[in-house]
């Protein structure tokens, strides 16, 4: 909403900065999500003809997929453009089409009603259930039914963003991933959105395309006119309508500044992640793919702290095989620099978004069910691919694995059973691996916490995941409106968990790391340092700031926070003493200075 409003018509609409930078153009509305349909039943004898209309809006939403498809790989790659792999298995779902070809049938209902009528009610479950994930397929599923939709009413795109005349900023009520990925980026400088969140496949399209984002504005498009200019600052979230000339001064010098601090960022690249006072920290970056070690490399990270495999599985129909798996996690080991390492988690999947033949319906709630090391154990073959693949890259560079979601040490003596056995598989077979590769476990669930000093005896470090930590300490999804204030990685009872891992870690010289969100936040990297956190693994573009922060700070007033923050009651006020402490030592990382 907008937070202020001046004589000369300027306002300042307030949302979340999802993709840097700062655009100023005049604004170009699109009104998406607005669809009407009619629910008033069709004669009987046309249910036939509605049937045959359903067919051929999917084959045409089919071909229109496919062109999106072919222009995202074009323009970005075979990974983004995998994306819209999971549009096409959309409009194949025989469950769903089933039921919308049932509603037609026995409430004679119009093609578009019954597939909104299903759609939506597909869309609200996957909305209600925890998981990050099924909410980022509910949009692909929203995107998917308003393409049929739009096919059976005959209603063309009401803008076409791929081919523009002038420079705008683009507002709308949100904005379909197949729409983000074909932007003009020539002339599209930046995007607001009503709705959206941080994990939107918009919000990262948005990032790989470079073009700065502000989603969550709330209502927008309402206050808004075609041709009014607008200021967009992807950095703080904010949209700007009408700027004066001082605002635009503002902002021209805060782009000055912000150039000219990245310079310096950059310059950091070779320097080590130290404090003051020679405390070093391990600092590394995530990654999805091999694709993304340039990022690492320039980012100045200290090898991979956290390597996503389940992407290699995504968005495809079948499950990639140990070779295919090998090559992709030895690509990684072998762009590695010296003395540094890659962490390799095994798959972290849920029981909703599996793969090929691991698919499996009735999931009730994934956030607490098949998932990450128990779907691992549960299929042994598929498990021992991907252990014997990680094995195998060890030979090439600097590799520690990972397993995610362990509750329990049975879990993990499990676990390292089946890898002990493909290391006698390899001997037996002459293939090498580093005999000696570590092997640790994440704590993301807090009875792993809890068990820490048990688990600490069977693996090499300590990997905690602060996000889901969070999430299922305090029962809070942050996605979810009514609740998110209540997702707090500073509550007291997290810090706890975090400090007890840490401890038990410490006491048998293993060490433990944070491959969370937290890790990326500067404001939080005092109290993780001082929490006695040896690594950090962040997004390769937030590392330089890390280690801006880093080298600025002294390890004794790390330490000191943390013992104010485990003995305070308040995550609000542990919160701002942290942020107060990391602005102070680097004010330039906030816009001061």
């Amino acid at each position: 909403m907008a937070d202020r409003t001046h004589a000369g018509g300027e306002r300042t609409h307030r949302g979340i900065a999802v993709s840097g930078g700062v655009a100023h153009a005049r604004i170009l509305t699109i009104g998406q999500a607005r669809r009407h349909v009619d629910p008033t039943p069709v004669p009987a004898e046309q249910v036939e003809a509605e049937l045959a209309r359903l067919n051929t809006a999917l084959v045409d939403t089919r071909r229109d997929i496919t062109a999106v498809k072919e222009q995202v790989a074009a323009a970005m790659g075979a990974n983004e453009a995998g994306l819209f792999e999971a549009h096409l298995l959309v409009i194949e779902d025989s469950t769903l089409l089933d039921e919308v070809a049932r509603k037609i049938r026995s409430e004679h209902l119009a093609a578009d009603a019954a597939f909104h009528v299903v759609s939506e009610k597909y869309v609200a479950a996957l909305e209600a259930i925890d998981d990050a994930y099924l909410r980022e397929r509910a949009a692909d599923l929203r995107d998917v039914a308003g393409r049929v939709i739009d096919h059976l009413q005959g209603i063309g795109e009401p803008r076409d963003l791929r081919r523009l005349s002038e420079p705008c900023i683009v507002v709308a009520h949100d904005l379909a991933p197949s729409t983000t990925a074909t932007l003009d980026r020539e002339h599209v400088l930046g995007f607001a959105t009503e709705s959206g969140g941080r994990t939107s496949h918009t919000a990262i399209m948005a990032r790989k395309l470079g073009i700065p984002a502000v989603v969550g504005l709330g209502p927008l498009l309402g206050e808004v006119r075609d041709g009014e200019y607008a200021l967009l600052d992807g950095h703080g979230g904010g949209l700007t309508v009408n700027p004066t000339d001082q605002t635009l001064f503002e902002y021209g010098q805060l782009k000055q500044r912000r150039a000219q601090f990245e310079e310096k960022l950059s310059l950091l690249r070779e320097q080590p992640a130290v404090t003051l006072d020679g405390h070093h920290v391990t600092l590394a970056a995530n990654i999805d793919a091999p694709e993304d070690m340039p990022a690492v490399q320039a980012s100045g990270a200290q090898g991979v702290g956290l390597f996503r495999t389940e992407f290699l599985f995504l968005n495809r129909r079948d499950t990639p095989g140990e070779e295919e798996q090998y090559l992709a996690y030895k690509a990684v080991a072998e762009r590695l620099g010296p003395g540094a390492t890659a962490v390799l988690r095994t798959l972290d999947l849920g029981g909703d978004k599996l793969p090929g033949d691991l698919a499996r319906t009735g999931e009730p709630n994934p956030f607490l069910g098949w998932r990450a090391i128990r779907i691992s154990l549960g299929h042994p073959t598929g498990f021992r691919q991907q252990l014997r693949a990680i094995l195998r890259a060890s030979a090439h560079g600097r590799v520690r694995l990972l397993y995610p979601m362990v509750s329990c040490i049975e879990e993990l003596r499990a676990a390292n059973a089946h890898l002990a056995a493909c290391r006698e598989e390899l001997r037996a077979e002459g293939i090498a691996f580093d005999e000696s590769m570590p092997v640790g476990t994440m704590i993301e669930i807090p009875a792993a916490a809890v068990i820490a000093d048990m688990l600490a005896r069977e693996v090499d470090f300590f990997s905690i995941g602060t996000n889901d930590l969070t999430g299922y300490s305090l029962a809070v999804d942050r996605m979810n409106d009514r609740v998110a204030p209540l997702y707090q990685p500073t509550h007291p009872g997290v810090l706890r968990l975090i400090r007890m891992t840490v401890e038990a870690g410490r006491k048998l010289g293993k060490p433990t790391g944070v491959c969370g969100e937290m890790a990326g936040e500067p404001a939080l990297v005092p109290l993780l340092v001082g929490l006695g956190v040896e690594e950090l693994s962040a997004t390769p573009a937030l590392v330089p700031q890390v280690k801006f922060l880093l080298r600025r700070l002294k390890l004794p007033e790390a330490r000191k926070l943390a013992e104010f923050a485990l003995q305070c009651d308040s995550a609000a006020e542990i919160h701002a003493q942290s942020s107060a402490l990391a602005r102070q030592i680097a004010p330039a990382l906030f816009g001061g200075g």
